[in-house]
């Protein structure tokens, strides 16, 4: 069963003229990067606006954002209500027609 992972954007903090327009929208780039520790809330990373190369090259650094958590890997996956059943060794023809004396032929 798949799961989320929650972004939280604080969008007063979006430089807007690094927004671009495309062809059907206008778009905001964004990398998460993995944070050192856990944050207070769960948050795992933290989001930061991406720049134009140009602006990387000068020196300019994007301005965090937000963060992210990513949902928790341990915790049981729920697989409805079918539980699962370990599966049967299937036996090959040499296990039906082997003796547990070791002889082809069993009689």
């Amino acid at each position: 069963m798949s799961r989320p992972i929650k972004i939280k954007i604080d969008v007063s903090k979006i430089d807007k003229t690094a927004l671009y327009k495309g062809a059907k929208a206008i778009y905001l780039d964004c990398v998460a990067w993995p944070s050192k520790t856990e944050g207070k809330y769960g948050d795992t990373h933290y989001v930061v606006q991406e720049l134009s190369r140009e602006r990387r090259d000068a020196g300019e650094k994007g301005v965090i954002i937000g963060n992210l958590t990513l949902p928790d890997e341990a915790a049981p996956q729920q697989q409805g209500n079918r539980q699962v059943q370990p599966q049967r060794k299937r036996e090959t023809v040499d296990d039906v027609f082997t003796s547990e004396s070791g002889d082809d032929i069993p009689w």
